[in-house]
């Protein structure tokens, strides 16, 4: 039987809805009524590039599988649902709407899988060696993560990239890198059936007998995710600068030694708190792919252009150095840059 899953936010979430309609799986999608009317009008559209091929090809919603269809937050019922999938900014959870609504998917104790790049308190607290007490301060509302359960949390790491072409209308996603969902296991037997047979009907899906990129891999340890914190800290929020933001390339290969140590400082503090090294990804192989990152961070983008909270994975990493007693001086500059740029926005705001 099809699962029956639901995800906050119809931008970046409508690719892993996609990949489940793929599947045969039922979607629904928590966005604003003006979106969500134009989904339920129109369905999406995920364009793909498949490998060997020239051309990105578009998957509509209304030809795969599954059934799709949208809702405001107001409207979602997420007791009717066998999975949650957080895809929204971290800062976004704090409008009245969605903090009511993530009340209401804890309250009914839904598994939820965010793909955040910024891990949600609940998770947190599943890393025996992580003392969370001193951490909410890098979370606009930590307090809302309060009645989740850690049981019931997993974390999803969103590597593959994808925006939304600014002429077309907002049901539109353009996947510029197709790379894989990474998501640790809830380590609970039922939660984590959903997950193997999601992976699986995605792992099984072809067109024109070829194969489809952006899998969901599963994955026992609760680091795999975190292979990307030593990205975001040595290069996107690196990104954000006293002036005019700089490319992805440039923050990293600017001043290549300063980079690594970051680097290596990073995944040194995740392998502290209990990963293995083959979990991290390498600086060489990071370095080399990000000589082809050619623009700006979304999150350098957003404070260049008057954003008074982003997602502070760069302050989260700060805080978890400084309570394992791996203080960084490198990182913690950046936090304080951020910090001023968007204590400036705040005030231009009014």
């Amino acid at each position: 039987m099809p699962y029956k899953i639901l995800i906050l936010g119809a931008s970046y979430g409508s690719l892993l809805g996609t990949k489940f309609l793929a599947a045969g799986h039922d979607v629904t999608l928590v966005c604003r009524d003006k979106t969500a009317a134009l989904i339920n009008g129109k369905g999406t559209e995920v364009r793909i590039k498949l490998r060997d091929e020239d051309a990105h090809r578009s998957f509509f919603s209304g030809d795969l599988d599954g059934t799709l269809d949208a809702r405001t937050p107001e409207d979602a019922q997420p007791q009717d649902y066998d999975l949650v999938c957080l895809a929204m900014q971290e800062p976004q959870y704090s409008h009245p709407s969605l903090r009511d609504l993530l009340a209401r998917v804890a309250e009914a104790r839904v598994p939820c899988m965010s793909i955040m790049n910024m891990p949600p308190l609940p998770y947190l607290r599943r890393i025996p060696s992580l003392d969370c007490s001193g951490l909410g301060g890098a979370f606009q509302d930590p307090e809302i993560w309060d009645k989740f359960d850690p049981t019931l949390m997993t974390l999803c790491s969103p590597d593959p990239q994808a925006f939304r072409p600014p002429e077309e209308e907002a049901n539109v996603l353009h996947v510029g890198l197709p790379t894989n969902f990474k998501v640790t296991k809830f380590h609970d037997a039922k939660a984590d059936a959903v997950l193997e047979e999601l992976e699986r009907g995605i792992l099984d899906y072809r067109v024109d007998d070829k194969d489809v990129p952006v899998k969901l891999r599963v994955y026992d340890s609760l680091f795999v995710p975190f292979a990307k914190w030593a990205m975001l800290a040595c290069g996107n929020y690196r990104c954000i600068q006293p002036g005019d933001p700089i490319a992805i390339r440039d923050a990293v290969h600017g001043d290549i030694e300063k980079s690594r140590a970051i680097y290596g400082a990073v995944n040194d503090l995740v392998v502290g708190l209990g990963a293995e090294p083959d979990d991290m990804v390498p600086f060489e192989k990071y370095a080399r792919a990000a000589e082809n990152l050619l623009k700006p961070s979304s999150a350098a983008r957003a404070v260049a252009a008057g954003a008074t909270a982003i997602e502070r994975v760069d302050k989260l990493i700060m805080l978890v150095a400084q309570a394992s007693g791996r203080p960084n001086a490198g990182i913690e500059a950046t936090v304080a840059l951020v910090d001023r740029k968007l204590a400036e926005n705040q005030k231009a705001a009014g």
